[in-house]
């Protein structure tokens, strides 16, 4: 490809190229392995390796969406005692982290379980997600809960909302759906290490229900 013209006519205007070896860059291939996860079944401890995160024990069949679950909750935890030892800013900051994980690990495990019957379900809403998972699967996954841990379910989830959407600023949607008597329009909402931390635990309650009403109906 190099080349030389020489100069012509009255401007004496040329051009040329020349290659020259340079520094070398590598060309960089992905490997098959990075993209493995690794899971040890807690059904029969059989260590084996899926692409992405959710897959089935191919020794004794346990899919391992519940055990992904446990452990995501359980960094959302260690966020929580983190916050404890952090100045002001930053525990904020964690609290509010681990609530937006806890919801975030429910939405996927949520949509991961139902997908086993081809059905797409988001669990960031939590009212519509329990309607829709009644009327496909005949079941509600909140009676394992009582009436004040629902309501606290629905509150941060809404909270976890206006923190990733609005700053935290609350608005209508937050006054209609919460059920959060301290609330009030314009002002940023309020987020407690406890609140969070119950949250957590109801969240947990709720995967295990929503696990067991599903996938045993599968064949």
């Amino acid at each position: 490809m190099e080349f030389d013209h020489r100069f012509r006519g009255g401007f004496g205007i040329g051009i040329s190229m020349k290659v020259t070896q340079g520094a070398r860059h590598p060309i960089r291939h992905y490997l098959e392995k990075e993209l493995e996860t690794e899971v040890v079944c807690d059904g029969c401890t059989l260590r084996y390796a899926i692409y992405g995160v959710f897959g089935w024990c191919p020794d004794c069949g346990v899919h391992n969406s519940l055990q992904i679950l446990a452990k995501n909750l359980e960094l959302a935890r260690k966020e929580l005692a983190l916050a404890t030892t952090a100045d002001l800013e930053l525990a904020n900051h964690l609290i509010g982290d681990a609530l937006e994980n806890a919801v975030s690990t429910f939405d996927g495990f949520g949509r991961e379980i139902c997908m086993q019957k081809s059905a797409d379900i988001h669990f960031q809403n939590l009212f519509g997600a329990r309607r829709r998972v009644q009327g496909k699967f005949g079941f509600d996954f909140a009676d394992a809960l009582t009436a004040d841990q629902w309501d606290c379910a629905c509150r941060v989830f809404q909270k976890r909302h206006l923190l990733a959407h609005k700053m935290g600023v609350i608005d209508d949607e937050y006054l209609q759906k919460a059920n959060d008597k301290t609330a009030v329009l314009g002002r940023k909402v309020s987020l407690n290490h406890d609140e969070v931390e119950s949250a957590i635990s109801i969240v947990e309650a709720m995967g295990q229900r929503l696990f067991t009403g599903v996938l045993p109906a599968i064949p």
